[in-house]
């Protein structure tokens, strides 16, 4: 069988994710907690599927990056059939332990700005979900800005 991702560029791919992203990372400041972004958060982490395929990263990594993304599709699934926050917001934190293994691990082997956001992203995701019962929800907002960062990098860096 042919895959289907060999002709996609890491920079095609890295676009279509912050095209997804971007209308999240907004809803956060002018729709908290909106259903509809749930939706584009679907389409941003199918996108990152196909990173997660394409970049080169140790097995256990790129298991640690489909676990995060298989975990966080979950939550927004639940969020869109109206499953309480309570219930879906810890499975999306769950998910983002093993994103922040993913965006670390994967990488260390860029460029230096990639090193840098990928590991402050990653310590982010990360430490957020340890000290989340501690902390406001808004902790959480720089690391989407770091990954829309990373996002930029690796489709200027890699495309």
């Amino acid at each position: 069988m042919t895959d289907p991702l060999v002709a996609i560029s890491l920079r095609t791919i890295g676009l279509a994710a912050i095209a997804f992203l971007v209308p999240v990372i907004l809803s956060f400041r002018f729709a908290p907690g909106a259903t509809s972004a749930e939706y584009m958060g679907l389409g941003y982490h199918l996108m990152m599927y196909a990173l997660v395929a394409k970049l080169p990263a140790a097995e256990w990594a790129k298991a640690a990056g489909y676990g995060w993304l298989t975990l966080d599709i979950m939550a927004g699934v639940l969020v869109i059939n109206r499953v309480p926050r309570t219930i879906a917001d810890p499975v999306r934190l769950a998910g983002h332990v093993f994103a922040g293994l993913w965006f670390i691990t994967v990488s260390l082997d860029g460029s230096a700005p990639l090193r840098i956001l990928g590991a402050l992203a990653g310590i982010l995701l990360f430490g957020y979900t340890l000290a989340s019962p501690y902390l406001s929800p808004v902790w959480l907002a720089p690391a989407s800005i770091l990954i829309l960062t990373w996002l930029s990098v690796l489709a200027w860096r890699n495309g």
